[in-house]
């Protein structure tokens, strides 16, 4: 039977009887992502403009159209993650749109026949991914925010956890700021519950346990809980660790003659200052649980004890504290990168002694040799210096979460975050 025809007619009429009107935050998305995109577009054409004025160029009637195209080319990019709606990988989503805007851009720019610079299009390029990848990451920070934990017994706990930023909901209370719903694995996966899931999933909200999102949110795992059965790569994740040895080897190649000329002046200081040897060689435990033996510049004076480092310490030779805030005591661990001991990044490599009491203590302990150790990891810049073996079993929880999560996004973050920690001379002891 029709019901009766109301004064609003189509889909308006549809939602005047129950049903849900749909809110994709595409203004919230491009709110956050407003500035890196405008500094993105605003600084490519100032480049494009400067490179055309030092080259001599005055024609400013061929100039100017370029450097529009090129400052809407972050607008294009941006336009095509808000609209994707993925966030999990960051820079290569990134960088695989400004690719697709700037391929796009050209065409346009070749179909006008205008003269242009490829020179000044290149040197504006990075400053263009820089400012979308910072814009998407500014959206992924955004939706993080439209999230709701359904209610279960132990809600209030795990909303602590999350730092009180995630609200608990039940299914009548839910706003429609909430794009995500997490819910317990155990709790909500009742035969009473099934048919609330299934209705939010049909209004569109997200359906993530509350376990998993926490993993994500604090990138750490539940040492307790880890299997390695549970961990699932992607044919993008397989692909780049087999790649990173390639990028190692390229990546010692270019540091080897600024490490060749600092490790030499270091070397020679050490030897002034305390006399030989200035290498510091300690076995550590490796990939697959093998041993093997790693260099460093020795920085403490001759025969000092094995026990941690401690803030001031006063067994660091003189001037060397800040060689060790640097991390350039670490530059000899080209050598075992390039011999395939190690890799740039991957779980730090510990002395013999502790990765046996540890593995000794707890059986998940192993797990971390399945990857090749680096010169710096996850554990490293989220955690820091362990003085305790508690304290290296907080860093197993970060090592295990990269071990689940490896990938280029990944190792991006922790490159950056470890440029930070050297600026900034945290960390080290």
């Amino acid at each position: 039977m029709l019901l009766p025809r109301s004064p609003t007619s189509g889909l308006d009429a549809v939602i005047g009887q129950g049903a849900r009107r749909k809110t994709h935050h595409y203004g919230e998305l491009l709110t956050s992502a407003l500035p890196g995109m405008l500094s993105a577009s605003l600084c490519a054409a100032l480049i494009y403009c400067l490179v055309m004025m030092s080259a001599g160029r005055t024609d400013w009637h061929n100039i100017l159209p370029v450097a529009v195209v090129l400052a809407v080319i972050p607008v294009i990019a941006v336009s095509l993650l808000v609209v994707a709606g993925r966030r999990s990988h960051p820079f290569t989503l990134a960088l695989a749109v400004t690719v697709f805007a700037t391929c796009f851009s050209i065409s346009v720019i070749a179909a006008t026949r205008i003269p242009v610079s490829f020179l000044g299009m290149g040197l504006s390029l990075p400053t263009t991914l820089l400012g979308v990848t910072v814009a998407n990451l500014a959206m992924a920070r955004s939706l993080t925010r439209r999230v709701g934990l359904l209610d279960f017994p132990g809600a209030p706990d795990i909303a602590r956890r999350l730092d009180g930023k995630v609200p608990i909901v039940t299914p009548d209370t839910i706003g429609p700021g909430i794009r995500r719903i997490l819910i317990d694995p155990q709790f909500h996966h009742g035969g009473s519950w099934g048919p609330v899931l299934t209705r939010l999933y049909l209004r569109g909200f997200e359906i993530e346990s509350w376990p998993s999102y926490l993993e994500g949110y604090s990138g750490r795992v539940d040492i307790a809980s880890f299997d390695l059965a549970d961990v699932a790569y992607s044919p993008s994740q397989i692909i780049y660790y087999r790649a990173k040895r390639l990028i190692d080897i390229v990546g010692v190649l270019v540091l080897a003659v600024p490490a060749l000329i600092l490790g030499g002046l270091l070397w020679l200081y050490i030897r002034i200052v305390d006399g030989g040897p200035s290498l510091f060689i300690q076995p550590r435990r490796g990939y697959g649980g093998e041993e093997f033996r790693l260099y460093k510049f020795r920085t403490m004076v001759k025969n000092a004890d094995g026990a941690s480092t401690a803030q001031n310490d006063a067994r660091v030779l003189p001037g060397c504290h800040i060689v060790r805030q640097l991390r350039i005591d670490e530059l000899p661990q080209l050598i075992n990168i390039l011999k395939g001991e190690m890799s740039f990044i991957g779980p730090r490599p510990v002395s013999v002694p502790i990765a046996e009491a540890l593995e000794a203590r707890l059986p998940q302990y192993v797990n971390r040799s399945i990857l090749l150790p680096g010169l710096t990891g996850w554990a490293q810049v989220s955690h820091g210096y362990a003085e305790t073996e508690d304290e290296e079993i907080t860093k197993l929880s970060y090592d295990l979460f990269y071990l689940k999560h490896v990938s280029f996004d990944l190792d991006v973050i922790i490159a950056v975050r470890t440029v930070r920690t050297l600026l900034l001379r945290s960390g080290a002891r």
